[in-house]
């Protein structure tokens, strides 16, 4: 819940269901070897976007420069999930992960895994789960991310990046071990939910054996835009959040604070060169309380009224904050770049409601996901920052954590997801 900004591309409204494209049989999976190719839509991550084609639930361009799903228009759904690995076969897990990049590059798509849902040899499962049959593609993107975990097998030991630290412990945090680490992540995000369930369904299922899901989320209602001319989002406090976060056509700024650059890190490390760092933190609001807490200690605690969301002695949401009219504890004001020596995270959070604890409590909050070129860097001070002195640390606790190297994207048909980090020639 830090103040910080939203972009990527989708394709045409009039792609052909993926119903369709099955109906059509050899056709149809020839479309799809044209439309994985970089058709389907005309720009993406960081390239930016068409707002017709975003709003359509057109197709997103899986090949790039970066993966989408960072600098990409935010979608309005998301499924999260973190993997443990239960190989220890090298080469039995390279090739799950090209069979997971081949099944992304058909899913963003819009198009079934593999043969498809029905139609095979009915003695055999067939390759797609088919709940997403007859739905449009709803801007699915896939994200991969490696954990620190997964460095201490298949002889990886050396090409962990001095970026990729452990995250200390905060003050406050809580942190539940289920919900906490993982090998390496897979974020999906969707304007259908049913789509992006479909695909963590189908990767962790073409992964049986070999991985196997430590935990997951579910999350609605993004709570940060990277597209400028959007309406910013309010998270369950009902508050308008990440106005200031990094918009995906802001490519200087994406450059400068989200990317992997090229220097970045020592030997080995050069796997990583337009990738970027994340960090996942589930962060549950004490919903109960805050609705109690009276409309003036709501805006203190944040520093923007509730309504328009402009900084205290401000007008608008846009203007430039003024921070010392804030009280000292102001999470914008202790959250601000000014404040932090610069620091800019690029966020993509998600609210979450999971039922009631049990003490007719919601478990409800922000699924916080955060993009940054070096956690040492960018969350950890911030966090730092905020867990010590942030108002708002009365009616929140973090409860879950994890953070990944996220690769650089996948170039072309002949790529796939980790190429350059277990490719000895790449």
């Amino acid at each position: 819940m830090t103040e910080t900004q939203d972009t990527t591309t989708a394709s045409p409204a009039g792609s052909p269901s993926r119903r369709a494209l099955i109906g059509w049989g050899g056709a149809g999976l020839a479309l799809g070897a044209v439309a994985a190719g970089g058709a389907v839509a005309a720009t993406r991550a960081g390239d930016d976007a068409d707002p017709a084609a975003a709003e359509a639930g057109g197709a997103v361009a899986f090949h790039g420069a970066h993966q989408a799903g960072i600098a990409t228009p935010v979608q309005d759904r998301l499924h999260f999930a973190a993997f443990d690995v239960k190989t220890d076969d090298r080469a039995e897990f390279v090739r799950m992960l090209k069979d997971w990049t081949a099944a992304a590059r058909r899913m963003t798509a819009g198009h079934a895994v593999g043969e498809g849902a029905y139609g095979g040899l009915a003695e055999a499962p067939p390759d797609d789960t088919g709940e997403a049959l007859g739905l449009a593609p709803s801007r699915l993107t896939l994200t991969i991310g490696f954990g620190p975990s997964l460095f201490e097998r298949f002889g990886l030991a050396g090409k962990r990046p001095a970026a990729l630290v452990d995250l200390p412990r905060f003050a406050g945090d809580n942190l539940d071990r289920t919900r906490t680490g993982g090998d390496l992540c897979i974020q999906a995000c969707a304007d259908d939910p049913q789509v992006a369930v479909h695909a963590i369904r189908n990767l962790a299922r073409i992964g049986f054996g070999k991985v196997a899901i430590r935990w997951s989320q579910l999350g609605f209602g993004k709570t940060s835009s990277t597209t400028p001319d959007a309406q910013t989002p309010r998270n369950l406090m009902g508050f308008k959040d990440g106005t200031r976060n990094i918009a995906g056509t802001e490519t200087d700024r994406l450059k400068k604070f989200v990317w992997v650059g090229d220097g970045d890190g020592g030997k080995g490390e050069s796997w990583m060169t337009g990738g970027s760092y994340l960090v996942a933190r589930r962060i549950r609001m004490n919903i109960e309380t805050w609705d109690r807490t009276s409309l003036q200690e709501q805006e203190d605690v944040f520093g923007r009224d509730k309504g328009e969301g402009a900084p205290v002695g401000r007008a608008k949401e846009h203007d430039k904050p003024f921070l010392k009219a804030m009280k000292p504890d102001a999470h914008v004001r202790l959250a601000h770049p000014d404040s932090n020596n610069g620091i800019t995270i690029l966020r993509r959070g998600y609210s979450f409601t999971d039922g009631t604890d049990g003490l007719g409590r919601l478990d409800a909050g922000l699924f916080f996901l955060a993009y940054q070129r070096d956690v040492r860097k960018g969350f950890i001070p911030l966090q730092r920052q905020l867990s010590a002195k942030d108002a708002l640390n009365e009616y929140i606790q973090h409860v879950g954590s994890a953070v990944f190297a996220v690769p650089p994207g996948v170039r072309d048909k002949d790529d796939w997801w980790g190429r350059t980090l277990f490719s000895e020639e790449a």
